[in-house]
């Protein structure tokens, strides 16, 4: 029997999701679309209190697998995208923004299309020193998708995004540390290690408290400031009823590291 296509692993607290087409460069088709969602699920067990997004070999992802629909193009059809995204990608970065606990891209190498998307729905990104971000969707025609036209002009402003959405040309390591679309650039043998590390301690936190704060960060744009005050004081009477709020005030008094349980 062959590998799965999604692989899950559990390290301690934290749910590694490995995409697994190497040969295809981890570009999504039907099944592992459908199985990184279910992947996604698992994540929301209360024993999982982070997650880290890898790809397996030398690519992260490479987006739609457009072979998996050269058989409409060689007949002139014209495959059903929307509806592609509606039923696969649309509920998985949902899922990401959704999720109360952090999610950690680990972009060990090129990701391009819709496998940028997905680095950008998580909530941090560790990239290899090698690796290249390519939108690449107006070299065939189409728009960038997958969340990309929402998240873009967040991370850049309206400015950069229209400028790296129109463009086809890859943005490497450097640049997208420069631009603040990733966090920190490591050697390419040194970045599953240190997404992993990143992963685990997150895992230590919070959890409750950096659910709320995700939450919170990414309603902001959306709402005005007398509502997001409120919202605010809403969920910090959540986080103050918490066994971490407790457990950090105690671990602050007695001069300690708390020990967070995620609760």
């Amino acid at each position: 029997m062959s590998e799965s296509v999604v692989v899950t692993k559990l390290h301690g607290a934290v749910l590694e999701i490995v995409l697994n087409r190497p040969d295809s460069f981890n570009a999504f088709d039907e099944e592992m679309g459908l199985m990184f969602l279910e992947a996604l699920i698992l994540a929301e067990d209360p024993s999982v209190r982070a997650v880290l997004v890898i790809g397996e070999g030398k690519a992260f992802c490479a987006g739609e697998d457009l072979k998996s629909l050269s058989g409409d193009y060689a007949e002139g059809k014209t495959p059903a995208l929307g509806e592609i995204l509606r039923r696969r990608y649309n509920p998985a970065i949902t899922k990401i923004r959704q999720l109360e606990k952090p999610v950690v891209a680990a972009i060990n190498g090129v990701a391009a299309g819709a496998g940028v998307s997905l680095a950008l729905a998580c909530d941090r990104r560790v990239m290899s020193s090698g690796a290249k971000l390519a939108l690449a969707f107006s070299s065939v025609g189409l728009i960038p998708d997958a969340g990309a036209t929402w998240l873009l002009p967040r991370y850049l402003g309206i400015g950069r995004a229209i400028q790296m959405a129109t463009s086809s040309e890859p943005i490497g390591a450097e640049q997208a540390l420069d631009l603040g679309l990733v966090e920190k650039v490591v050697q390419p043998d040194e970045v599953a290690a240190a997404a992993m590390s990143l992963a685990q301690a997150l895992s230590q936190g919070p959890t409750a408290a950096f659910g709320l704060t995700k939450r919170l960060l990414w309603e902001s744009f959306e709402s005005d400031f007398a509502s997001h005050l409120e919202a605010e004081a809403s969920a910090q009477s959540i986080a103050g009823s918490s066994d971490d709020h407790i457990e950090g005030v105690r671990a602050f008094m007695a001069k300690r590291s708390p020990i967070f349980g995620g609760r």
